[in-house]
């Protein structure tokens, strides 16, 4: 059975820039002022977006709660794109400004750590996460400010509206991801959900092996006892937060879905202990 490391697509390609500017200006805007990602945005407000919410958000995981961080030394030599990161999920907006404070800490050569915040005056903007389209249309200002921070919006196959629905997967949305890939690192959450043990959808497995890229997986803890659902108000104070990358998944070239499924779902510490089995459904 031949493996190999997923994400040898990053390695091998030179690093992606987007911008205003014809080619040749482009390559002197050392600043990146006129640089935008696939979607459209500038980097420069990106940046200073993240650096905005940084500040605002830095308490809650340093002073109302406590944040303990472990295997950055996964992220110090990622390549700058190819990157996905699946991890469980407990809110729909702690868990995603945690990774970002992480991600801005980690490009400093921080490790396990992100005091003091000195990272958000030069933040990594180069990142995006996966979320649900009506969780970013429907939630009010709040979320829709968030999406200029890297959303990915994708529309899940399984749920509408709080609803269950059988639909086709997203293939646009899968394509978005994949230019998220391009580009950066991706923040996924292979459940699609906040609760807990639900199964890992198929989804994953099918963009991994079109896209190939670095896969970490991602265990995340405490979050959902500290904050709402939303992640955006208090639920309990003084709550250890936990947050730790694991080494890449290596996966074999004619791995099934299913298997992959499995795996990641082991990796992520999400199989049910009540079941034998962890039940895969169709996306």
């Amino acid at each position: 059975m031949q493996l190999f490391l997923l994400g040898t697509f990053s390695m091998a390609t030179k690093k992606i820039i987007y911008s205003l500017l014809p080619g040749w200006l482009a390559k002197i805007d050392f600043l990146g002022l006129f640089e935008r990602d696939p979607f459209g945005n500038f980097l420069t407000l990106k940046r200073f977006f993240i650096f905005i919410i940084g500040w605002f958000t830095y308490y809650r995981y340093t002073a109302v709660n406590k944040i303990t961080i472990r295997g950055s030394e996964q992220l110090l030599h990622l390549p700058d794109q190819g990157v996905l990161f699946l991890a469980n999920h407990q809110t729909y907006f702690a868990d995603v400004i945690a990774f970002y404070h992480i991600f801005c800490a980690t490009k400093w050569g921080y490790k396990d750590t992100i005091a003091p915040p000195f990272y958000l005056f030069s933040p990594k903007a180069r990142c995006y996460y996966v979320a649900a389209s009506e969780t970013m249309k429907e939630g009010g200002f709040l979320p829709r400010l968030f999406s200029t921070g890297g959303a990915i919006t994708v529309d899940r196959s399984w749920r509408a509206n709080g609803e269950n629905v059988s639909r086709n997967l997203d293939n646009q949305g899968q394509d978005k991801i994949g230019l998220g890939l391009g580009h950066g690192w991706v923040v996924s959450f292979p459940q699609g959900t906040t609760k807990p043990f639900a199964p890992v959808r198929k989804g994953t497995a099918h963009l991994i092996k079109e896209h190939r890229p670095i896969v970490i997986p991602v265990v995340i803890n405490g979050f959902r006892r500290a904050f709402d659902k939303k992640g955006l108000r208090f639920k309990k104070r003084n709550t250890r937060l936990t947050v730790e990358f694991k080494a890449p998944l290596i996966f074999a070239e004619d791995e099934s879905i299913d298997q992959m499924v499995a795996r990641i779902t082991q990796a992520i510490e999400q199989e049910n202990p009540q079941k034998g089995d962890q039940i895969v459904r169709p996306d």
